[in-house]
C-alpha cells in the first residue's frame, strides 16, 4: 500500500466523528496518565500509546484512513507488548488486549465509511472476522496453556491413621467444630468417593428462620458448621438461635433463642457453631446430662439440653454465663463471641472478638475457662496480671486493650492443653503504645494449661504486628514423623497464618519441627524503632506468592490498569511487611484476609496431605492523622454515628493515628487492582512440604464491574472465607467462594468433580456424617458481609441417590 493511499483524505462520516472522538479522548487520558506514570518510574507504554491514539482519533475525525491504520498498528504493538510484559498469563492479557481489540472492530467498520470503494464492506467484514477469530484464538490458547498445577505425586494412603488426643470420634458423628478438637476436618467415611460424587443430590434444606428485616442489608452471615451427635444435628443461626434437627430429614426438633439484642451485633452477625459436652457424672437421660454450649454476640455462654433445648439450670444463671464480668464498661457491640468455645477436660475455654480499629483502651482480650457443668469461672488468663487466678480484685478490671482471640481453639486432652491463636491488642496498625506483655503475646499461638489457666509456651509468627496479621485459624493436631526413617512420632500442631506461612510445632513445647527462616524485613514507616529487622517465616511451606510488581496491576481496560499502576508507584511498597505510613498509602500483601483465615486447613491423616484453601489479595492502606480522622467523621463504637466499618476505616482512639483500609485494593469499579486469581486451593505433601497441586478456586459468576454480576462460569479464583473438609473417599468438599457454589475436589488432581449452586453464600465449613447407613454432606449457606454474598438461612444437605 502506497503512502499516498494511507494519507489520502477520505469522506468524513458520522461514524468517523464518533469513533475518532472516543479514541482521541482515550488518548488524552492515557497520554496525561501515562506521563504521570513515566515520571513515577513506571512503564512508558501508556504515554506513547496515548499520543498515538490522539493522532489516530484526530485523523479519523478528519476522515483520513491513516487514523484507522494507526489505531490498528497500536493494537498490534499492544499485543506484542503484552506478551513481552506478561508472557502467556491469560488474565494479565485481559486489560491489555480486550478493550483495544473490541474498539478495533468499531475502527474497522468506521474505516469502511471513509471510502467509496465497492468492496469496502467485504473488506470490513473480513477485518472484523479476523479480529474476532484472533481474540477467540488468543484467549483459548492462553487459557489452556501453561502448567496444570500438578507438581508432585499424591502420597499413597499409608493405611495407618493418626491418634486423636481430643474427645470424640469422627465417623458416623461429627462431634466438634473441626471434627474433633484436633481440628483435622477429616472424615473416614468413603461412601461418597471420586467415582460416584458426580451423582450427589440435594436431599433436604432446613431453614433457621433468622434473617434480617432488610434482605439487602447483608449484615447477617451464619457461618456455622453443625455438629452431629446420634440422630441429631446441632447448630446456631446468625444471631445465636440454637437448633436441633433430625439428621436424616432436616426437620426441626427444637429451637432455643437466647434473644441477642440488635445493638449487640458488631459489624456483622455470625455464629460459627456450638460445642457438645457429656457430663460423665450425670445419669444418662437426666436433664443436661448431654448439652450444647454456644457463645453469643452479646458475650454470653449458653448451655441447653440436647434432648429438649431447655436451658441447663445448673449452668450459671439458668443456663447463661456472662463473660463480660470483670471487663468494666463494655459498649454494646464491642465484645462478641462468634467462634465455637472449646471444651477440654471439662473446661469450656473461650476468647472473644473485640472490634478492630476502635480504641487502644477497648475491653480486655482476657481468655477464660469455665466449668462445663456449673458455668463457674475456673480461671482467667490476663497476660498483664498473670497472678490473678479468678475475677479481678474489687475496683479493678482485666487489662483493657489487651490482645484478644476471636477464633476457635484446638485442644489436647492427653496433655491438658488448649491452643489459643491470639489476635492483636485493641488497635492493629500502631504498636508503640503496647506494653511488654501485649507485645509478647500479640498475634502468637499460646498453649494454655486447662487446669491452671497458665501459659505453657508460645510461638509468635510475626513480631510487633501492625498489619492485622492476627492468627485466625485453628491449629491442627497431628502425629509428626521424626527420625531418619520417619518411624518415630511427635505430637505436633500445624499452624497456618494470614501471612501464608505454615509452621509445624511440637505441641508439648512449641519448638518448631520444620525449618523457620529469618526474613530481613523492610524498615521505616511512622514507628521505625518498633519494626523488627528480622521476622520469622516458614522455611517448610508458604502459601504466600512473590512480591507484587507494576506488571501485576489489573483492570477492565488499559485506563483503570494504568490508574492502578500509578497508585502502585505512588504507594510505599517494600515487599512483605512494608511498614505503615501516614504520608502516603502502603501496600500490605498478603492482605489481612489471608493467606489462611478462620477456615483453617484440612488434613488427611492416611495420605499425609494438607488441603488449604487460601486468599491472595493485597490491602491498600493508609494511616490517618487525628485531623483526617475527625474530617472523615470516624468515631469509635458507642460515640455516635461513624463512617467507618468492618475492614474499611477505624479511628484508633488513644493512638496518634487512625487507619484507612482498602481490603483487596478495590477500584471505584469494584474490581481489584491485582490481577486474578484472588483465591485458590492447594494440596501439600506433609512428608516434604512440597506442593502437589494448586488451582484457582471460584468462578466470576457473582463478580463484575460496579457490583454487576457477570454470570460468567469462568474460573477466576475469587476471595474465599470458610474451610474444607476431606474424606477417606478421596474428596475435598469446599464452598467459601463468592460464586455461591459448593464443590467436590478430587484430592489426587485438584479437579472439580461435582458442584451445586447454594441458595446463599457458602461462607462456612462443610461437614459430613452418616445415619441409617447413608453418608450426608451438609453446608450452611448463610452469606457474608465482607464477601458481599447473598444472605440466606438455609442449611443444605446432600447424599447419593437412596
Amino acid at each position: 500500500m502506497t503512502a499516498s493511499r494511507l494519507t489520502a483524505k477520505g469522506s468524513p462520516s458520522i461514524a468517523g466523528w464518533i469513533v475518532g472522538l472516543i479514541i482521541a479522548l482515550i488518548g488524552v487520558v492515557l497520554g496525561f496518565g501515562g506521563a504521570w506514570l513515566a515520571v513515577l518510574g513506571g512503564s512508558i507504554y501508556y504515554f506513547l500509546t496515548g499520543v498515538a491514539m490522539l493522532l489516530a482519533g484526530f485523523w479519523l475525525v478528519r476522515g483520513r484512513m491513516i487514523g484507522g491504520w494507526v489505531y490498528l498498528g497500536i493494537v498490534a504493538l499492544t499485543i506484542l507488548w503484552s506478551f513481552w510484559e506478561v508472557g502467556g498469563d491469560a488474565w494479565a492479557h485481559v486489560p491489555r488486549d480486550v478493550a483495544p481489540l473490541v474498539l478495533a472492530v468499531a475502527v474497522v467498520l468506521t474505516m469502511a465509511t471513509l471510502t467509496a470503494r465497492a468492496a469496502r464492506w467485504r473488506y470490513a467484514g473480513i477485518g472484523v472476522a479476523a479480529i474476532l477469530i484472533f481474540m477467540a484464538g488468543e484467549f483459548t490458547i492462553l487459557g489452556t496453556s501453561g502448567p496444570d498445577g500438578l507438581l508432585a505425586a499424591m502420597p499413597a494412603p499409608s493405611g495407618q491413621g493418626m491418634s486423636d488426643p481430643s474427645e470424640g470420634q469422627v465417623g458416623a458423628d461429627w462431634p466438634a467444630y473441626g471434627g474433633t478438637n484436633a481440628a483435622r476436618r477429616y472424615s473416614p467415611l468413603a461412601q461418597i468417593n471420586a467415582a460416584n460424587v458426580g451423582k450427589l443430590k440435594r436431599v433436604w434444606v432446613a431453614h433457621t428462620g433468622d434473617l434480617p428485616e432488610n434482605m439487602a442489608d447483608n449484615k447477617y452471615g451464619a457461618e456455622t458448621t453443625p455438629l452431629k451427635i446420634g440422630d441429631r444435628l446441632f447448630l446456631c443461626s446468625a444471631t445465636n438461635k440454637m437448633l436441633a434437627l433430625d439428621a436424616a430429614t432436616g426437620k426441626t426438633i427444637w429451637t432455643y433463642d437466647p434473644k441477642v439484642g440488635q445493638n449487640w451485633i458488631p459489624y456483622t452477625a455470625a455464629c460459627r457453631g456450638v460445642a457438645y459436652y457429656r457430663n460423665p457424672a450425670a445419669q444418662p437421660g437426666a436433664l443436661c446430662a448431654e448439652r450444647v454450649i454456644e457463645g453469643t454476640l452479646d458475650g454470653r455462654l449458653i448451655a441447653v439440653d440436647t434432648r429438649t433445648g431447655r436451658p441447663c439450670p445448673d449452668f450459671g444463671q439458668n443456663g447463661s454465663v456472662d463473660i463480660k464480668k470483670g471487663m468494666g464498661e463494655v459498649v454494646p457491640g464491642m465484645v462478641a463471641i462468634s467462634a465455637v468455645p472449646t471444651i477440654v477436660d471439662g473446661v469450656v475455654v473461650t476468647g472473644h472478638e473485640v472490634l478492630d480499629g476502635q480504641n487502644a483502651k477497648a475491653p480486655s482480650g482476657v481468655i477464660q475457662g469455665f466449668d462445663a457443668v456449673t458455668g463457674k469461672l475456673d480461671w482467667a488468663w490476663d497476660m498483664t496480671h498473670p497472678d490473678w487466678t479468678g475475677y479481678p480484685p474489687e475496683g479493678q478490671t482485666w487489662t483493657r486493650g489487651s490482645p484478644n482471640s476471636w477464633t476457635t481453639f484446638s485442644g489436647d486432652n492427653a496433655l491438658g492443653l488448649v491452643y489459643v491463636p491470639m489476635g492483636n491488642a485493641g488497635v492493629d496498625y500502631v504498636s508503640s503504645y503496647r506494653t511488654k506483655p501485649m507485645t509478647e503475646f500479640s498475634s502468637a499461638l499460646v498453649a494454655i494449661d486447662v487446669k491452671t489457666g497458665k501459659p505453657r509456651w508460645k510461638f509468635q509468627p510475626v513480631k510487633k504486628d501492625v498489619w492485622d496479621y492476627d492468627l485466625g485459624a485453628q491449629g491442627t493436631l497431628v502425629d509428626w514423623p521424626v527420625g531418619s526413617s520417619g518411624g518415630g512420632k511427635v505430637p505436633a500442631i500445624i499452624l497456618p497464618s494470614k501471612q501464608g506461612d505454615i509452621f509445624v510445632l511440637d505441641r508439648r513445647t512449641g519448638k518448631p519441627l520444620t525449618p523457620v527462616a529469618q526474613y530481613h524485613a523492610p524498615q521505616g514507616g511512622v514507628e521505625p524503632a518498633e519494626r523488627a529487622k528480622l521476622q520469622p517465616v516458614s522455611g517448610w511451606h508458604t502459601l504466600r506468592k512473590a512480591p507484587l510488581t507494576e506488571r501485576d496491576m489489573w483492570g477492565m481496560s488499559p485506563i483503570d490498569q494504568m490508574v492502578c499502576r500509578i497508585n502502585f508507584k505512588r504507594a510505599s511498597y517494600k515487599g512483605y511487611l512494608t511498614p505503615p505510613t501516614v504520608d502516603r498509602h502502603f501496600i500490605e500483601y498478603p492482605g489481612y484476609n489471608g493467606g489462611t483465615d478462620w477456615g483453617g486447613i484440612a488434613v488427611d491423616p492416611l495420605r499425609g496431605v494438607i488441603i488449604a484453601n487460601y486468599n491472595d489479595m493485597p490491602n491498600y492502606d493508609k494511616l490517618l492523622t487525628r485531623e483526617e480522622v475527625n474530617e472523615r467523621g470516624l468515631k469509635p463504637r458507642g460515640a455516635g454515628p461513624s463512617k467507618g466499618g468492618a475492614g474499611e476505616a477505624g479511628p484508633q482512639v488513644n493512638t496518634p493515628y487512625g487507619i484507612d483500609v482498602n481490603a483487596g485494593w478495590q477500584m471505584p469499579t469494584g474490581l481489584l487492582c491485582k490481577e486474578p486469581p484472588y483465591g485458590g486451593i492447594r494440596a501439600i505433601d506433609m512428608r516434604t512440604g512440597k506442593t502437589i497441586w494448586d488451582h484457582p478456586l471460584g468462578e466470576a459468576r457473582n463478580n463484575g464491574p460496579f457490583g454487576i454480576p457477570s454470570h460468567l462460569p469462568i474460573t477466576i479464583g475469587t476471595p474465599n472465607n470458610g474451610g474444607t473438609v476431606v474424606t477417606a473417599g478421596g474428596i475435598a468438599f469446599v464452598a467459601a467462594t463468592t460464586d455461591d457454589l459448593i464443590r467436590a475436589v478430587d484430592m489426587q488432581t485438584g479437579k472439580v468433580l461435582w458442584e451445586d449452586t447454594l441458595p446463599g453464600g457458602g461462607q462456612a465449613t462443610p461437614m459430613t456424617y452418616q445415619i441409617d447407613g447413608r453418608q450426608y454432606l451438609v453446608i450452611m449457606a448463610g452469606g457474608h458481609h465482607f464477601m458481599k454474598t447473598k444472605v440466606s438461612d438455609a442449611l443444605v444437605a446432600y447424599a447419593l441417590p437412596g
